[in-house]
Protein backbone atom coordinates (compact mmCIF):
# COMPACT_ATOMS: atom_id res chain seq x y z
CA UNK A 1 0.00 0.00 0.00
CA UNK A 2 1.36 3.48 -0.84
CA UNK A 3 1.92 5.97 1.98
CA UNK A 4 0.14 9.33 2.05
CA UNK A 5 1.61 11.42 4.86
CA UNK A 6 1.08 15.07 5.71
CA UNK A 7 2.62 17.58 8.06
CA UNK A 8 1.36 21.04 9.02
CA UNK A 9 3.93 23.15 10.87
CA UNK A 10 3.16 26.61 12.23
CA UNK A 11 5.67 29.09 13.63
CA UNK A 12 4.45 31.99 15.75
CA UNK A 13 6.34 34.72 17.60
CA UNK A 14 5.33 34.72 21.25
CA UNK A 15 7.06 37.02 23.75
CA UNK A 16 10.12 37.44 21.48
CA UNK A 17 10.40 33.64 21.02
CA UNK A 18 9.53 31.75 17.82
CA UNK A 19 7.43 28.74 18.81
CA UNK A 20 6.73 25.75 16.53
CA UNK A 21 3.54 23.70 16.67
CA UNK A 22 2.62 20.91 14.28
CA UNK A 23 0.01 18.35 13.33
CA UNK A 24 0.68 15.25 11.25
CA UNK A 25 -1.01 12.36 9.56
CA UNK A 26 1.09 9.31 8.68
CA UNK A 27 4.87 8.92 8.96
CA UNK A 28 6.06 12.53 9.21
CA UNK A 29 7.31 14.15 12.40
CA UNK A 30 9.07 17.24 13.71
CA UNK A 31 11.80 16.89 16.31
CA UNK A 32 11.90 19.20 19.31
CA UNK A 33 12.70 22.83 18.50
CA UNK A 34 16.23 24.01 19.26
CA UNK A 35 17.43 27.57 19.86
CA UNK A 36 21.19 27.74 19.21
CA UNK A 37 20.80 31.41 18.15
CA UNK A 38 18.49 32.53 20.93
CA UNK A 39 14.72 32.47 21.20
CA UNK A 40 14.00 34.43 18.04
CA UNK A 41 15.03 31.63 15.63
CA UNK A 42 13.64 28.11 16.02
CA UNK A 43 15.55 25.21 14.40
CA UNK A 44 13.59 22.05 13.55
CA UNK A 45 14.23 18.71 11.85
CA UNK A 46 11.59 17.00 9.69
CA UNK A 47 11.74 13.22 10.04
CA UNK A 48 10.23 10.72 7.59
CA UNK A 49 10.73 7.34 9.33
CA UNK A 50 10.33 5.14 6.21
CA UNK A 51 13.33 6.96 4.74
CA UNK A 52 12.18 6.95 1.12
CA UNK A 53 9.30 6.99 -1.33
CA UNK A 54 8.10 4.45 -3.90
CA UNK A 55 5.46 4.70 -6.61
CA UNK A 56 2.20 6.14 -5.31
CA UNK A 57 3.66 7.53 -2.08
CA UNK A 58 2.87 11.18 -1.36
CA UNK A 59 4.32 13.54 1.23
CA UNK A 60 2.54 16.86 1.78
CA UNK A 61 4.47 19.36 3.90
CA UNK A 62 3.06 22.76 4.77
CA UNK A 63 4.93 25.29 6.89
CA UNK A 64 3.67 28.73 7.87
CA UNK A 65 5.48 31.50 9.73
CA UNK A 66 3.63 34.28 11.51
CA UNK A 67 4.66 37.92 11.46
CA UNK A 68 8.10 38.44 13.02
CA UNK A 69 8.82 34.72 13.38
CA UNK A 70 11.93 32.99 12.04
CA UNK A 71 12.11 29.24 11.51
CA UNK A 72 14.83 26.98 10.11
CA UNK A 73 13.95 23.54 8.74
CA UNK A 74 16.23 20.71 7.69
CA UNK A 75 16.22 16.91 7.50
CA UNK A 76 18.40 14.21 9.10
CA UNK A 77 19.31 12.52 5.82
CA UNK A 78 18.71 12.35 2.11
CA UNK A 79 15.22 11.97 0.64
CA UNK A 80 15.20 8.79 -1.44
CA UNK A 81 13.01 8.22 -4.48
CA UNK A 82 13.15 4.48 -5.16
CA UNK A 83 12.43 2.41 -8.24
CA UNK A 84 8.81 2.61 -9.37
CA UNK A 85 6.89 0.67 -11.97
CA UNK A 86 3.62 2.58 -11.57
CA UNK A 87 2.41 5.92 -10.28
CA UNK A 88 4.97 8.60 -9.43
CA UNK A 89 6.17 9.23 -5.90
CA UNK A 90 5.45 12.84 -4.92
CA UNK A 91 6.75 15.27 -2.35
CA UNK A 92 4.80 18.53 -2.21
CA UNK A 93 5.92 21.41 0.00
CA UNK A 94 4.24 24.78 0.51
CA UNK A 95 5.91 27.51 2.56
CA UNK A 96 3.67 30.44 3.60
CA UNK A 97 5.14 33.49 5.31
CA UNK A 98 3.33 36.46 6.82
CA UNK A 99 4.64 40.03 6.65
CA UNK A 100 8.02 40.36 8.34
CA UNK A 101 8.50 36.58 8.70
CA UNK A 102 11.62 34.60 7.77
CA UNK A 103 12.10 30.93 6.97
CA UNK A 104 15.10 28.84 5.96
CA UNK A 105 14.28 25.64 4.04
CA UNK A 106 17.47 23.55 4.07
CA UNK A 107 16.73 19.84 3.49
CA UNK A 108 19.52 17.45 2.64
CA UNK A 109 19.74 16.10 -0.89
CA UNK A 110 17.19 14.08 -2.86
CA UNK A 111 18.54 10.83 -4.34
CA UNK A 112 16.90 9.58 -7.53
CA UNK A 113 17.43 5.83 -7.72
CA UNK A 114 17.58 4.10 -11.06
CA UNK A 115 14.11 3.59 -12.59
CA UNK A 116 12.41 5.99 -10.19
CA UNK A 117 9.33 7.97 -11.19
CA UNK A 118 9.27 10.99 -8.91
CA UNK A 119 8.09 14.57 -8.53
CA UNK A 120 9.33 17.17 -6.06
CA UNK A 121 7.29 20.40 -5.84
CA UNK A 122 8.05 23.48 -3.74
CA UNK A 123 5.72 26.50 -3.69
CA UNK A 124 6.40 29.79 -1.87
CA UNK A 125 3.63 32.09 -0.66
CA UNK A 126 5.25 35.28 0.65
CA UNK A 127 3.47 38.33 2.05
CA UNK A 128 5.07 41.77 1.55
CA UNK A 129 8.14 42.03 3.77
CA UNK A 130 8.53 38.25 4.18
CA UNK A 131 11.81 36.58 3.17
CA UNK A 132 12.66 32.93 2.55
CA UNK A 133 16.02 31.32 1.87
CA UNK A 134 16.20 27.73 0.74
CA UNK A 135 17.86 25.18 -1.46
CA UNK A 136 17.33 22.06 -3.50
CA UNK A 137 20.00 19.45 -4.23
CA UNK A 138 19.20 16.47 -6.47
CA UNK A 139 21.50 13.56 -7.33
CA UNK A 140 20.79 11.15 -10.19
CA UNK A 141 21.64 7.53 -9.43
CA UNK A 142 24.26 6.15 -7.07
CA UNK A 143 27.40 6.16 -9.23
CA UNK A 144 29.77 5.32 -6.35
CA UNK A 145 27.73 2.18 -5.72
CA UNK A 146 27.76 1.23 -9.41
CA UNK A 147 24.05 2.07 -9.77
CA UNK A 148 23.78 4.84 -12.40
CA UNK A 149 20.58 6.60 -13.44
CA UNK A 150 19.87 4.60 -16.62
CA UNK A 151 16.08 4.63 -16.54
CA UNK A 152 13.43 6.71 -14.87
CA UNK A 153 12.00 10.20 -14.69
CA UNK A 154 12.26 13.04 -12.19
CA UNK A 155 10.37 16.36 -12.12
CA UNK A 156 11.63 19.27 -10.04
CA UNK A 157 9.38 22.31 -9.61
CA UNK A 158 10.12 25.44 -7.55
CA UNK A 159 7.76 28.42 -7.76
CA UNK A 160 7.03 31.86 -6.37
CA UNK A 161 3.66 32.21 -8.16
CA UNK A 162 3.45 35.00 -10.69
CA UNK A 163 7.12 35.93 -10.40
CA UNK A 164 9.50 32.99 -10.70
CA UNK A 165 9.27 29.35 -11.69
CA UNK A 166 11.94 26.72 -12.20
CA UNK A 167 10.79 23.41 -13.61
CA UNK A 168 13.02 20.64 -14.84
CA UNK A 169 12.00 17.29 -16.30
CA UNK A 170 14.85 14.80 -16.22
CA UNK A 171 14.32 11.62 -18.23
CA UNK A 172 17.11 9.06 -18.24
CA UNK A 173 16.35 8.37 -21.90
CA UNK A 174 17.09 11.99 -22.84
CA UNK A 175 20.81 11.68 -23.45
CA UNK A 176 20.94 15.04 -25.19
CA UNK A 177 19.84 16.72 -21.97
CA UNK A 178 22.04 14.58 -19.73
CA UNK A 179 25.23 14.83 -21.77
CA UNK A 180 25.05 18.01 -23.83
CA UNK A 181 27.05 21.07 -22.67
CA UNK A 182 23.74 22.93 -22.99
CA UNK A 183 22.20 20.46 -20.52
CA UNK A 184 23.78 18.66 -17.58
CA UNK A 185 27.06 18.04 -19.45
CA UNK A 186 27.47 14.62 -17.87
CA UNK A 187 27.14 15.94 -14.32
CA UNK A 188 24.93 13.96 -11.96
CA UNK A 189 24.09 16.51 -9.25
CA UNK A 190 21.98 19.64 -9.68
CA UNK A 191 21.82 22.26 -6.94
CA UNK A 192 19.97 25.55 -6.46
CA UNK A 193 20.03 28.04 -3.60
CA UNK A 194 17.43 30.81 -3.60
CA UNK A 195 16.54 33.91 -1.63
CA UNK A 196 12.96 35.02 -2.26
CA UNK A 197 11.16 38.06 -0.87
CA UNK A 198 7.55 39.18 -0.73
CA UNK A 199 8.62 42.69 -1.76
CA UNK A 200 11.16 43.97 -4.25
CA UNK A 201 14.68 43.93 -2.84
CA UNK A 202 16.59 47.19 -2.73
CA UNK A 203 19.08 47.17 -5.61
CA UNK A 204 22.03 47.89 -3.34
CA UNK A 205 21.10 44.98 -1.09
CA UNK A 206 20.53 42.68 -4.06
CA UNK A 207 23.84 43.58 -5.67
CA UNK A 208 25.69 43.07 -2.37
CA UNK A 209 24.24 39.55 -2.10
CA UNK A 210 25.22 38.69 -5.67
CA UNK A 211 28.74 40.01 -5.05
CA UNK A 212 29.00 37.89 -1.90
CA UNK A 213 27.90 34.76 -3.77
CA UNK A 214 30.31 35.39 -6.64
CA UNK A 215 33.19 35.92 -4.22
CA UNK A 216 32.53 32.44 -2.83
CA UNK A 217 32.24 31.02 -6.36
CA UNK A 218 35.54 32.52 -7.49
CA UNK A 219 37.38 30.49 -4.85
CA UNK A 220 35.39 27.26 -5.25
CA UNK A 221 36.13 24.15 -7.31
CA UNK A 222 32.70 24.41 -8.99
CA UNK A 223 33.24 27.97 -10.26
CA UNK A 224 33.09 26.79 -13.90
CA UNK A 225 29.74 25.03 -13.48
CA UNK A 226 27.95 27.45 -11.15
CA UNK A 227 26.57 30.97 -11.28
CA UNK A 228 24.49 33.49 -9.35
CA UNK A 229 21.79 35.71 -10.81
CA UNK A 230 18.64 37.68 -10.00
CA UNK A 231 15.80 36.67 -12.36
CA UNK A 232 13.52 39.36 -10.90
CA UNK A 233 13.62 42.04 -8.22
CA UNK A 234 12.32 39.64 -5.56
CA UNK A 235 14.53 36.60 -6.19
CA UNK A 236 18.22 35.69 -6.04
CA UNK A 237 19.36 32.29 -7.32
CA UNK A 238 22.61 30.35 -7.26
CA UNK A 239 22.70 27.29 -9.53
CA UNK A 240 25.39 24.63 -9.75
CA UNK A 241 26.18 21.35 -11.47
CA UNK A 242 28.53 18.86 -9.84
CA UNK A 243 29.68 15.27 -10.35
CA UNK A 244 28.39 14.35 -6.88
CA UNK A 245 26.55 15.79 -3.89
CA UNK A 246 29.42 16.76 -1.56
CA UNK A 247 30.98 19.68 -3.49
CA UNK A 248 27.54 21.05 -4.39
CA UNK A 249 26.37 20.97 -0.79
CA UNK A 250 29.62 22.54 0.36
CA UNK A 251 29.14 25.42 -2.08
CA UNK A 252 25.52 26.00 -1.05
CA UNK A 253 26.43 26.08 2.63
CA UNK A 254 29.15 28.63 1.98
CA UNK A 255 26.86 30.92 0.01
CA UNK A 256 24.04 30.42 2.55
CA UNK A 257 26.47 31.65 5.20
CA UNK A 258 27.47 34.63 3.05
CA UNK A 259 23.82 35.54 2.31
CA UNK A 260 22.86 35.24 5.98
CA UNK A 261 25.57 37.77 6.82
CA UNK A 262 24.88 40.10 3.89
CA UNK A 263 21.07 40.04 3.83
CA UNK A 264 20.16 39.46 7.47
CA UNK A 265 23.32 40.42 9.39
CA UNK A 266 23.32 36.98 11.00
CA UNK A 267 26.27 34.65 11.45
CA UNK A 268 25.89 31.11 10.13
CA UNK A 269 24.62 28.65 12.71
CA UNK A 270 24.50 25.23 11.01
CA UNK A 271 21.79 22.93 12.37
CA UNK A 272 23.25 20.59 14.96
CA UNK A 273 22.17 17.48 13.05
CA UNK A 274 24.52 18.35 10.15
CA UNK A 275 27.49 17.54 12.38
CA UNK A 276 26.19 14.10 13.40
Amino acid sequence: MPWHASLQLDYTLEHARTVARFAHDGPLRILQGLYPEGGGICHNVIVHPPGGLVGGDTLDITASVGSGGHGLLTTPGAARFYRSTGDPARQRTRLSLAAGARLEWLPLEALCYNACNAENHLTLDLAPGAECMGWDVTALGLPHAGRPFEAGRFVQHIELPGLWRERGVIDAADQRLLRSPLGLAGQRCMASLFFAAGSALDKTRRDAALDAARAVLDAHALRDTAGATSPCAQVLVLRALAPQVEPAMQLLRQVWSAWRATLWQLSAEPPRIWAM
